[in-house]
């Protein structure tokens, strides 16, 4: 079933992580999400699938973010 998903931007920090948590399931523990390089965390969210920001938009608030919330993430489905 494919549904309409709206395109996620920067600010959607939650929806991002989710994304992310969905990706690599518990590939990434909280300790390996919390020594992810941001370089490498921005590529992966410029990848996914409906993610509409642009490399320009990042900001280092935003990556910080977007990691705490993969951490309550995986937390919550351990």
């Amino acid at each position: 079933m494919n549904h309409f998903e709206p395109p996620m931007h920067w600010g959607d920090h939650e929806d991002i992580a989710m994304a992310l948590y969905e990706k690599f399931g518990d590939d990434f523990t909280e300790a390996k999400i919390y020594r992810i390089r941001f370089t490498e965390l921005l590529e992966w969210v410029l990848s996914l699938p409906n993610f509409a920001g642009t490399r320009e938009q990042s900001t280092e608030g935003h990556l910080e973010q977007i990691q705490a919330k993969w951490v309550y993430e995986w937390r919550d489905n351990q």
